[in-house]
């Protein structure tokens, strides 16, 4: 067997995907005579948005991360405060007043109070 030549579309050149963009949107044309001026304050007004846009995403996704985190610290410190309060009323009942301070020797009054009166003039 002899190694032959295919015959057919030697010559012609296949597009890629960037060549045919270019074709589609005319590039070629416009770049002929070197980089159009009047394009400049256009390219750079978007490029301008484009930045400006990106700033403010970034500065946006921030602030959400940082209301998330404190979203978790007020969460926290509710949580606290509820178990907190808790313990106080359960120590400021009158039993546990009573428990406390009967280690340091304080009784509880078994009589009511009583009210101390005095004449106008006495002292």
């Amino acid at each position: 067997m002899e190694n032959t030549y295919k015959i057919g579309n030697q010559g012609a050149k296949r597009k890629g995907f960037f060549a045919m963009i270019d074709g589609v949107l005319g590039l070629e044309k416009l770049f002929q005579n070197g980089v159009p001026i009047q394009l400049f304050p256009k390219v750079v007004f978007i490029t301008a948005l484009v930045v400006f846009y990106i700033g403010l995403t970034h500065q946006n996704e921030n602030k959400i991360r940082r209301v998330n985190k404190l979203e978790k610290q007020v969460e926290d410190l509710r949580a606290d405060y509820t178990t907190l309060k808790a313990d106080y009323m359960f120590d400021s009942k009158q039993s546990e007043v009573a428990k406390k301070v009967k280690k340091m020797g304080l009784k509880e009054s078994t009589e009511p109070p009583f009210k101390i009166e005095y004449q106008k003039g006495e002292y």
